[in-house]
Parts: structure tokens; sequence; C-alpha cells
């Protein structure tokens, strides 16, 4: 079995300060002595009603004194593997040739011209993004958003542990492939270590909130922002309804011994408990990974907590080689930053309309938002044609559409009328096609099968 130091070692030579060493070290310890991390049915209870952001929006905005009292944080630190692409996330491009960073960028000026205040925009990048979306800053430098000292939070990378060993793993064909990001709950380590938690609050900047980069739902709210600088909760978080296509995903609930809130993850369930995990209508909420900081109260609670926040650890078993099963086994430990919701007193949440929550993990996520079923204002903001009362269109593709590229050759048909819509096999939109309803399209024959322009109506439609 190994100790730490050898981890301490390695993560130190590479540039890794104190606060992330001690995070891993507690992560690490809690490997070691096989915690399993489980939340059963029986320690929590469901959360039974939350307030809304309807409910406070006669609270009123944010005015330009708390603005300038707000830092936006976008967790910025993924390629777009899974899609194709070896950049940054946030440089795909949604319409026009404007990416999701252009869009965090216009809603970040227009926060400032409305309120007159200087909203702070800061970017938690890892190493493989750092240099993609630095450069692309560099098209705002009049805005003072070029500058890795004023928006970049580096994101630490942690050892993978070798299974066998518990040491850290080596991997000489690729030494890179021996490090694994921490998961977003490296946030809080990454705030202290890199000097940004003490040099906000020196800055007077109090409020944080916090979203995924490909999250183009999530935009600094003046009247949320308000709600929680009155409020004066530690944390809030975002929630939304669940349906049943999130039933595997994370919820909220209250731990029954001290009522407090927590973050359930499906990893964190015992087997016997997964019914009760996926009921929707028992636990209604799930979280958005959208939160708001109170960040002289994170100070406290790092303080009272010896420096590090108690997350529960979650624990992958992988192969240190991704793409060879045949090579070694290793964990990669990873934290949640919405698990820090148990380690506030008083914490709070909020449930938000689903409008909200538009990540676009996939390429039908892409295509959704790259049609009418979507508005794309100059000032950044991203939402649902009003028309579809809040629900997006469901889009299925076969594997043809697997990357980005696909769908410059598919085009793009309407989808304001679209509830779902299929693609199976090598197709291609002609201009003026118009889905509304349930559509699928198939093609049978080999080569790519034109649709023709038209209207296309709760059908199937057979090609080739």
């Amino acid at each position: 079995m190994s100790d730490f130091q050898a981890f301490a070692d390695k993560m130190t030579a590479a540039g890794m300060g104190d606060a992330a060493i001690r995070a891993f070290r507690r992560n690490f310890e809690a490997l070691v002595r096989n915690e399993s991390g489980m939340i059963p049915e029986s320690e929590i209870r469901p959360v039974e009603s939350l307030p809304t952001l309807e409910s406070i929006s006669s609270e009123g905005d944010a005015d330009a004194g708390l603005l300038a009292q707000a830092v936006v944080i976008k967790l910025n630190g993924g390629l777009g593997t899974s899609m194709g692409l070896q950049a940054p996330k946030s440089l795909l491009e949604v319409r026009n040739g404007v990416s999701f960073l252009d869009l965090m960028v216009r809603q970040i000026l227009d926060l400032r011209k409305r309120g007159g205040g200087e909203v702070r925009l800061l970017l938690m990048n890892s190493f493989n993004t750092s240099e993609g979306s630095l450069e692309h800053l560099q098209r705002y430098a009049g805005d003072g958003l070029a500058d890795a000292s004023e928006v970049e939070l580096m994101q630490n990378r942690i050892p993978k542990v070798d299974a066998a060993t518990f040491a850290p793993v080596e991997w000489p064909a690729d030494p890179d492939l021996e490090w694994c990001p921490p998961g977003h709950g490296d946030l809080f380590p990454a705030l202290v270590g890199s000097g940004w938690l003490n040099r906000l609050l020196a800055e007077g900047v109090r409020y944080a909130f916090v979203s995924n980069s490909d999250n183009l739902g999530a935009v600094m709210d003046g009247t949320l922002l308000r709600h929680f600088a009155e409020s004066g909760a530690p944390f809030l978080m975002e929630v939304t309804r669940r349906t049943a296509a999130d039933r595997k995903g994370g919820h909220l609930s209250v731990r029954a011994a001290d009522g407090r809130l927590l973050l359930r993850e499906v990893a964190q369930c015992p087997d016997e408990d997964l019914d009760a995990f996926q009921d929707i209508g028992r636990h209604r909420f799930f979280n958005t990974n959208s939160l708001w900081l109170r960040l002289d109260l994170l100070k406290e609670q790092l303080a009272a907590d010896a420096g590090v926040l108690p997350l529960p650890m979650i624990r992958n078993r992988k192969t240190v080689d991704p793409r060879d099963k045949h090579s070694p086994a290793v964990y990669q430990l990873e934290t949640a930053m919405g698990a820090a919701i148990e380690c506030f007193s008083g914490s709070t949440a909020i449930e938000v309309p689903r409008s909200r929550f538009a990540p676009v993990k996939s390429t039908g996520d892409l295509l959704a938002l790259r049609s009418d079923a979507y508005e794309i204002s100059e000032n950044g903001q991203v939402r649902l044609d009003p028309r579809r009362g809040g629900v997006p269109p469901v889009i299925s593709l076969s594997d043809e559409y697997k990357l980005v590229d696909s769908l410059d050759s598919l085009g793009t048909p309407s989808l304001l009328g679209c509830r779902s819509l299929s693609l199976k096999g090598a197709l291609r939109f002609d201009g003026g096609c118009i889905v509304e309803g349930d559509v699928v399209f198939e093609n049978g024959g080999a080569g790519i099968a034109s649709i023709p322009a038209g209207k296309y109506v709760d059908q199937t439609v057979r090609l080739g």
C-alpha cells in the first residue's frame, strides 16, 4: 500500500500548490479506507418544496453597486472530444461564426452596460483549454478580457492511482495519461491556491455565480443575484424539475440526521435503492450545476474545515490509457462542486425554469441549438422560442452524426414545431425542410439520401 508522500512529491514537481495537494490527500485517504460514499434512501428525505425564480421576481433587479460585487465563473476545462473536437468545447460554433465563448463575453459586456458595474468574468481553464481560450479572447482585448491574469482561474490536475499498488501510476508511453482532472469540486482548492479568493475579496467581490460553459441557459440573473445577496445564505443551488430523461441524474434531498440539503449522485446510491433514486415523483429536483457562492463565507468555512471542504469522494475505476482496455487499471478520484451544499450551514436552493438549463452535450443538442427552436440575441442570451412553451425538441441521431463536421453537411431544418426528430442513416436536408411533431427519417440505402424541401408532420419517412 502506497503512502501519500509519493503523490505529494509528484504534484509538487508538476507545480500543484498546497491547496490542491491537501484536497487530493483527503480523497486518497478516503480511497485507502475503502469508503463507499453511499447515501442510502433510509438516511434522506425528499425535498418537498422550494422557492421559485418566478416567486422572487417582484424582489427587483440588482443595481450597479451589487453587480460590481459579482463575478461570473465559467467551468471551461473540457475539450469537445466526444463530438470530434480537439479544441476547447467553448470554441464550438453556435451560429455564423459565434462560439459559446463569444456568447459568454457578450453576456458580461451587456451586464456591464446595463448595470454600469464592472462584472468580472473568470474562466476555470484546464491545461488542455487554456491556450486556445486565451488566444480566442484576444479579440476582446479592448474590453479587458484578454489578459490571463485578469480572466483565468487554472484548474488543478491530479495523479491517477494504480489500482493494484495504490501508488502513482506510471505510463512512460504517454506521461500525460498519468494525470486526470479532479472534477469540478476542484473549484474550491483552485480559488484558494491561485490566490483568486483573497484577490476577489480584496477587490470588494463577494458573490460568485458559477456554471458550466456549455450551459448556454446559465446567465447571471440580476433578480437571482439580489435574492441571494439579501438572503445571507452562503450557498445557493439552482435546481429544476426532473423529467424521465433525468432519472439517472443527481438529485437534491434532505439529510434526515440534521436537515441539511445534500446532493446524491447515482454512483452514491445503493443498488437496492435505485428504484427510489429514479422515482422523479419522489425526488423531484436535480442540480443544474449553476451555483451561487458567498466568497467571504466560503473563506470562513474553509478555515473551519482546515482548508479543505469535506466533499464526498467519487471513485472512478478506469484504465490508464482509456483507449487501451489492457493497460493498467487506475482510480480517478473526483469531487463535485454541487456536493458542497451540505458543507455550509444555511445552504439553500431555488427552482428555476428549464430554460436556465440548456447544456450542449451532443451533436443532437447542437443541431437543435442551431435551429429556429432557439433564439440567440445580440446580448448573448440563448432561449427557446416562446412558442415552444419551454420544452426543447428531443433529437436522436445515429452514429453518422457523432462528429460536429457531420452537421455541416446535414443542413438545419426548421424545428420550431418539432417535438422529436430521429435520423437513421446518411441524410441531408435540402433547403426549406420543416419538421413538426414527431418525425423519423431513415435511409436504408448506400450513400447520402436527400430530404426534399417540404413540411413533415408526425410521420416516418424512408429514403434510399
